[in-house]
């Protein structure tokens, strides 16, 4: 299929322009990548509609009329004169459900890192889609939103890109990540894919949240986005910061040595997001907007593996 044609399937570009069409003609080939084979079925014992089969050795049982003849080991029978079929573990195919904080903390920067973030979620979701994954969107702020639901298919991309730009045009108030994911948590069943995109700001901490997304069924990734100006803020002299989601104030005067403080404080964040990460089996992937999102998306997450 050329590029041309899966963004024409696809609408040409998404509404409100998350993505473009040139862009969404480099990624249509790409696909998600799950870090651990997620095995269902074993191919052979009975007909399935599920899609995605591995090359994994299982098991043998005797030949019965009406097997496929495909997959027959004629080394065994040429030892024993006996049939016998090989039985393959079958994957199941993939679901893929995209948290994406959409509290006022992300309203904020230059680049801006709500529409980053949902511009980092189209691309992800469109890649799915086109792999024929099953795709769900959830966004949160306090709690979580009433969600996208898990949908599989190309057809489905220009729906979800309008429901992404509603997100956009509505941001959420203060961030409650125990609440809204605690939630998710038990909203998501089975088997699949999670990624967190979210600053993580929440003064109630991120570890503990953090749990509902990791676990034995899934495999979860973290894309912790900041902007420039909160890794290193341009501001020196006496100031009054006014917290964007709660509207408490602080006062006071910014001097080189308390700048150089701040830098710590948020490299000490950073390696505490990475360790509880480290905790939960979740793969953490560090960034600001000051990468463009299509550099995200075609090299730093290429090269971390969530996308080939």
């Amino acid at each position: 299929m050329s590029p041309s044609a899966g963004s024409k399937a696809a609408g040409g570009s998404s509404p409100g322009g998350l993505l473009d069409a040139e862009f969404m003609g480099q990624v249509e080939r790409l696909s998600l990548v799950a870090r651990s084979t997620i095995i269902g079925q074993v191919r052979g014992e009975r007909r399935s509609k599920k899609r995605g089969y591995s090359n994994e050795f299982a098991d043998y049982r005797d030949y019965v009329a009406g097997d496929d003849l495909r997959y027959l080991d004629w080394n065994i029978y040429g030892r024993l004169e006996r049939l016998f079929v090989k039985l393959f573990h079958e994957e199941e195919d993939l679901t893929v459900a995209i948290l994406v904080d959409v509290s006022q903390s992300m309203n904020q920067g230059e680049p801006g890192k709500l529409r980053y973030a949902l511009q980092v979620a189209a691309a992800l979701g469109y890649i799915g889609l086109m792999s024929e994954d099953r795709v769900g969107i959830y966004p949160f702020a306090e709690e979580l939103r009433q969600p996208f639901s898990p949908v599989r298919g190309r057809r489905n991309a220009a729906r979800m890109f309008r429901y992404l730009e509603q997100q956009l045009a509505n941001p959420g108030g203060v961030t409650d990540l125990h609440a809204s994911l605690r939630t998710f948590s038990h909203t998501f069943r089975g088997r699949g894919m999670v990624i967190l995109i979210s600053d993580l700001l929440d003064p109630a901490g991120f570890d503990e949240p953090l749990r509902a997304i990791a676990g034995r069924r899934l495999d979860s990734f973290l894309v912790h986005l900041l902007s420039p100006q909160e890794e290193q803020p341009p501001v020196t002299g006496d100031l009054r910061l006014v917290d964007c989601e709660t509207s408490a104030t602080c006062d006071l005067s910014v001097n080189r040595r308390l700048l150089e403080v701040y830098e710590e404080t948020v490299q000490r964040f950073r390696e505490g997001v990475a360790q509880a990460c480290s905790r939960r089996n979740i793969a953490p992937l560090f960034t600001t907007t000051a990468t463009p999102f299509q550099h995200l998306v075609l090299g730093y997450l290429r090269s971390r593996g969530l996308v080939r």
